[in-house]
């Protein structure tokens, strides 16, 4: 069953509401998502009572955020604390353990080591659960730092010394579908970037079912 305080884009048995009001169910497993938003590394710059940039309309800054992400992190306690042996908290990279000391150490996958052309560094604290398997390496595409784009299959003929433009002055990075030839995620700003972002890629659901189910 899935839960979520929206209703479900997916058929399905979905409960629409918060998860505290059902951690206690009797569950076989729980894989739980929680809001990244102030528990990622992101925006540490907002944390700050005086601010010198120019802020977003409705964005947390100063005492309301650091509360947000108290609450935040009481949020991820609860669900750590629920009475079932096999549970997993999926979150990318931020403040879990530097806040909550009692949480294990993630385990740290990528998503294209699960058949998808992405790149997003995300954490799995587990409990009762077996490392989760990569399924399916995406091979990547390779950017100079001088912005020359490798051809397909290229790189691996020529290493990273092989660039026909500077001759291995600057290092070849490698780039997924996700990513700007720099690095940056390619979701425009809009307004459902935060849920598009959100969505659990379809290879690490499989191997989640696969594996834990």
């Amino acid at each position: 069953m899935s839960c979520d305080i929206l209703p479900t884009d997916k058929p399905g048995p979905h409960y629409q509401g918060d998860a505290l009001n059902i951690l206690g169910d009797g569950w076989d497993l729980i894989v739980a998502h929680p809001p990244c938003t102030y528990l990622t590394c992101a925006a540490e710059w907002a944390y700050k009572d005086e601010q010198k940039k120019k802020i977003k309309p409705g964005t947390l800054i100063g005492v309301e955020r650091r509360k947000a992400r108290d609450d935040a992190l009481d949020f991820v306690t609860a669900i750590w604390n629920a009475p079932v042996d096999k549970l997993a908290i999926e979150n990318p990279v931020g403040v879990i353990n530097k806040r909550l000391e009692f949480m294990p150490r993630p385990q740290w996958i990528q998503q294209y080591d699960f058949g998808e052309d992405a790149s997003k560094k995300t954490g799995l604290w587990t409990r009762g659960l077996e490392p989760l398997r990569p399924t399916k390496f995406i091979d990547p595409r390779w950017v100079c730092g001088c912005g020359y784009t490798f051809e397909p299959g290229q790189y691996d003929a020529v290493g990273k010394y092989g660039c026909p433009n500077c001759e291995g002055d600057y290092q070849p990075k490698p780039r997924w579908a996700n990513q700007t030839d720099s690095g940056q995620n390619r979701e425009p700003p809009g307004e459902l970037r935060w849920k598009i972002r959100s969505y659990t890629p379809q290879g690490v659901a499989d191997a989640m079912a696969a594996q834990w189910g």
